[in-house]
C-alpha cells in the first residue's frame, strides 16, 4: 500500500490578491482552521502517514509553525517550489523523498468534504501499478480538465476544452506508482513553460495503466483559489458540521 503523500501548496495565489500578497492561499482560513488541513486531512484518513509538503520561499517557515506537532503519528517533510512551473514539477522535486516509491498528490486548496472520497483513495492507494485520477462531476467542464471515458475507462483528458466530451472534471488529487518521477522528469514544458499534471496522466493513459475513481453525487469537491470559491467553501464547512 502507498503510504506517501505530497501536498503541493506553492503558487502566488494572485485570484485572492490582495490577501495572498502578506500570506500564502492554503493559509488562508476555511471556517474554523488553515485550507491545508483538510488536504493534509483527506490524506491521513485514508492511511497515508508520510507527507511531503512542497510550498514557496517565502512562506515555508509558516508551514512548518503551523504543522509543528500536528500529528505525532505522521512524518512531515518540507520542501521548496522557488517558481510555480507546474503541478508536476512537484513529482521531480519530491525525487529524494520518494525513494523510488509510489505517492498521492493533492493540490493545497483542493478541498474534499464526504466519506466517500475516503474509500475511492483507500482503494487506489491499494494499486502497485499505474495511476489513479478522480473524477467529479461538474455543469462547467470548460473550466477544468475534462475526463472522457466509457465502462470507467479512461479514453482522454483533455485541459479546459472549448467543447468538452464530458461533464467529469479531473481533480486535484491523484495517486501514481514508483514510475512517476522518471515519467514527471521525460515531459516537455507545455506553451505556457509548465510542467502538465495533464501530461502526465496522459503518459500512464498511453501506457493503458491510467485508472478512473468517480466521487459519488454526495461528495462535494471545491477549489478554494478564488473569493467565491473561498466563501463558498468555508459556508459549506459549517453547515456540514452543524448537521
Amino acid at each position: 500500500m502507498i503510504k506517501k503523500g505530497i501536498v503541493l501548496a506553492g503558487g502566488f495565489g494572485t485570484r485572492l490578491h490582495p490577501l495572498t500578497k502578506v500570506v500564502s492561499k492554503q493559509l488562508l482560513p476555511v471556517y474554523d482552521k488553515p485550507m491545508v488541513l483538510y488536504p493534509i486531512e483527506t490524506l491521513t484518513k485514508a492511511g497515508i502517514d508520510d507527507l511531503l509538503i512542497i510550498t514557496n520561499p517565502d512562506d515555508k517557515i509558516l508551514f512548518e509553525r503551523l504543522l509543528e506537532g500536528f500529528n505525532t503519528d505522521l512524518s512531515i517533510t518540507f520542501a521548496v517550489q522557488n517558481y510555480p512551473n507546474g503541478i508536476a514539477e512537484a513529482l521531480i522535486i519530491a525525487k529524494d523523498w520518494l525513494n523510488n516509491e509510489g505517492c498521492a498528490l493533492i493540490l493545497g486548496d483542493n478541498i474534499f468534504l464526504s466519506d466517500n472520497i475516503n474509500d475511492c483513495l483507500k482503494n487506489a492507494l491499494l494499486k502497485e501499478n499505474g495511476a489513479t485520477i478522480f473524477g467529479f462531476h461538474v455543469n462547467d467542464p470548460s473550466r477544468y480538465g475534462v475526463i472522457e471515458f466509457e465502462n470507467n475507462k479512461v479514453l482522454s483528458i483533455e485541459e479546459k476544452p472549448k467543447n468538452p466530451k464530458s461533464n467529469w472534471a479531473a481533480t486535484g488529487l491523484y495517486v501514481f506508482d514508483s514510475s512517476v518521477y522518471e515519467r514527471a522528469l521525460a515531459l516537455k514544458p507545455s506553451d505556457r513553460g509548465e510542467i502538465e499534471i495533464t501530461d502526465l496522466n496522459i503518459s500512464y493513459l498511453k501506457d493503458e495503466n491510467l485508472n478512473l475513481s468517480l466521487l459519488d453525487k454526495d461528495s462535494y469537491w471545491l477549489d478554494a483559489g478564488t473569493f467565491e470559491s473561498l466563501l463558498e467553501a468555508g459556508t459549506l464547512v459549517k453547515k456540514l458540521k452543524n448537521i
